[in-house]
């Protein structure tokens, strides 16, 4: 991925915690100024929840050495502050779209790998990756919501459940507004289950565009710690 490797290039000068077989993370503070924490690793599901609870999240563009990201600020959504436009909200309201939730994860995740988005070279949802997120589905961790259009799958979404805070993955669209039906049906059922937040890790201009703001890395993991210790 193009933006990742731009992104090694900067605060390279920092070094990089080099991860082995115990299953721990240095302090997210000791990320470089992209972001960018540890390398190596594995992807275990043991390892990949720890990541999530602790603000960490994989994000590398080929299948030797795991990237381990904790950006700040970090990018989010507060359900409540959810903006749905007039053209969205008629959209919202009308029958051309269905909206299913984990009935096909497998395709949902392939359909992101596929998707083609602009400075990347390839995708980051790479075999092994794709392999990781199964498993978490299969725990109940990972979770997708699948939009259908004349019963063909045309958007959707994946993430992680951490229970009210739920750290988004990817999406998809095959036709105009689908990946945006399902995030906007994914935040409202968040907020009605008091979900704290949606992370989205890092700024676009589409996430701002439906309410997402940027906020500091450690309010984010003090959020993060806050729902672990009540669960």
């Amino acid at each position: 991925m193009q933006k990742i490797a731009r992104m090694e290039n900067k605060g390279k000068n920092k070094p990089l915690f080099f991860l082995g077989d115990r299953l721990a993370f240095p302090p997210v503070e000791q990320a470089n100024e992209e972001g960018l924490l540890a390398v190596g690793g594995d992807l275990s599901p043991e390892r990949l929840l720890l990541a999530y609870q602790s603000g960490i999240f994989p994000w590398f563009n080929n299948d030797d050495l795991i990237l381990w990201w904790s950006p700040n600020p970090r990018m989010v959504l507060y359900p409540n502050k959810l903006k749905v436009s007039k053209s969205m909200r008629k959209v919202m309201a009308g029958s051309n779209f269905q909206l299913t939730k984990n009935t096909c994860f497998e395709e949902v995740i392939d359909q992101c790998a596929q998707l083609k988005r602009k400075d990347q070279d390839g995708t980051w949802i790479t075999p092994r990756m794709k392999d990781a997120y199964m498993v978490l589905h299969e725990k109940g961790f990972a979770k997708s919501y699948e939009v259908w259009q004349d019963k063909k799958l045309v958007g959707g979404l994946y993430g992680v459940d951490l229970g009210h805070v739920f750290c988004g993955e990817s999406m998809f669209s095959l036709v105009s507004n689908a990946s945006k039906f399902a995030f906007i049906h994914l935040a409202q059922e968040l907020q009605e289950h008091d979900y704290e937040l949606v992370d989205c890790q890092v700024y676009t201009q589409h996430l701002e565009s439906l309410g997402a703001e940027e906020i500091s890395r450690e309010l984010f993991i003090k959020t993060l710690q806050r729902n672990i210790e009540s669960a």
